[in-house]
Parts: C-alpha cells; structure tokens; sequence
C-alpha cells in the first residue's frame, strides 16, 4: 500500500498561489496522488484573512475565518503550500473568534485547526515519508521564511524531504533565518527597509553558486526573486513543492 492510501485532502490552494503561482498547488496535487492520497479543491475556499488581520482588521477578517470552517470542517485532512497561511489559520482564526465573541465559532474552528497542515508537516508526520520519488539534478539553496520556523513551526521538515530527492546539491544559505523583508504589508509600509532586507537576502543566495532557491512560501519567493531577476543573477526562485513534483521519468522523457 502507498503511505497516503485512502486518505482524502482537501487542497488549501492559498489566495497567492491560486491567483500568481497555480503551478505550485498543482504539484501539491501531483506529489499527493503519487503517494496515493485523493486530494479534492474545495471551490468555497477564500483568503485566510492573514493580511487583515495582521493590519489591525479584526472585523473584516471574521468572515474569512466564518467560510474557512464551512469548507474545510468536513475534512480530515486539510494541505496547504504555505506556511505562513497555514500558520495564519492555527494562530489567528481561534484569536479572531474570541474577538468575536462566537463561542461556538471559536470551537469549531480550534477542531478544524488541528487537522490544518503544511505540505512539508503532512509528508513528513502524517504520510511518514521523506522520500516522495523526486529527482532535481540542481544546486539549491533553502530559505526557511520567518512564518514557516516561528508560526507554522514546520522546523526542519523541508529539509528532510530536500535531502531525499535524487540528484539534487544543497548548499547552505548564509543567514538562513534572516527575514527577507516581504512580510505581507511590511513591504508595503516599509519599502526601502524590505528592498534592503531582500538585497541581503539575495546576495546571499548567489554567493552560494545555486542555480535556485527554495522555500515553501511564495510571497517570500516572489520577494527575493524580484531582487534576483532585477539583478540578472540567473538564480530562480522555486517552492519546495514543484521540486518535490519531479521525477526521473519525467526528466527522460
């Protein structure tokens, strides 16, 4: 039997990812069923509310919160590509009923959070796989973001499933837990702080000689890759997803 044999996921695609990077649940998707999981998209999914509610927006974030738990509570296994979402969801939904005042919404939703993953924390502690039958003959170098290590706290569950893919040469990134600056409306508020923070960060991923850097937020990436791509270094952004997608067979043909 494959580790995933008959467990049902639903995809928790995120607002970023469905609108900016749809390949990246796409691979969550093609690893998922490799691995003989039946992944469903529940169609009602939103925002998770994150950027209203880390702007001060309690109000206006509860819906989010109101329509995440009538998509989601019907299933066991919740998977989204982000950390920073995923982290979002467990730490603010609960806080955002409270603010509420909706008991019984705080319940629920302290239910559904407890079955909300990171694609890394679901390969790697539910399915109990490292080895997911990937193949990237690349250099990379890893950027863990702030959300995935200090909310989502995935801890070194990326790496685990990086160091499994054949063919592939990681490299150490100097400063790894330096922010990289995006940080939802920080970027925004803050833009000469969050493009030097980002420069760091980039420099930082070239002088390793990898041909990539990964991570498993795409805000984050999307943050340092416009560095990288403004700067012609010829180093690509790419999340973990879409690495752990590909296969020998793939590549051959």
């Amino acid at each position: 039997m494959k580790p995933g044999d008959g467990k049902t996921v639903a995809l928790f695609a995120t607002c970023i990812n469905d609108t900016m990077f749809p390949t990246t649940p796409q691979a969550v998707v093609t690893v998922l069923e490799r691995l003989g999981c039946k992944v469903v998209f529940p169609k009602s999914q939103t925002c998770c509310g994150q950027m209203l509610t880390n702007t001060g927006y309690y109000d206006e974030a509860v819906p989010s919160v109101r329509n995440y738990v009538r998509t989601f509570e019907d299933y066991d296994y919740i998977v989204g590509p982000s950390g920073s979402c995923i982290g979002a969801v467990r730490h603010q939904h609960p806080m955002l009923a409270e603010h509420a005042g909706d008991k019984a919404l705080k319940s629920v939703s302290e239910e559904v959070v407890k079955r909300t993953y990171d694609f890394s924390e679901f390969l790697v502690d539910v399915l109990d796989v490292t080895d997911v039958g990937a193949y990237f003959p690349h250099r990379v170098t890893f950027h863990p973001t702030c959300h995935s290590l200090r909310v989502a706290k995935v801890g070194d569950r990326p790496m685990q499933l990086l160091r499994a893919v054949k063919g592939i040469t990681i490299l150490d990134l100097p400063d790894a837990e330096q922010c990289c600056g995006f940080g939802g409306t920080f970027s925004v508020k803050n833009s000469e702080v969050s493009v030097a923070m980002a420069t760091d960060k980039a420099r930082n991923a070239v002088s390793t000689g990898a041909e990539y850097v990964v991570a498993g937020d795409n805000a984050c990436l999307m943050n340092i890759g416009g560095v990288l791509h403004r700067g012609n270094t010829g180093v690509k952004p790419i999340h973990l997803a879409e690495i752990l997608a590909q296969t020998e067979e793939a590549a051959i043909a």
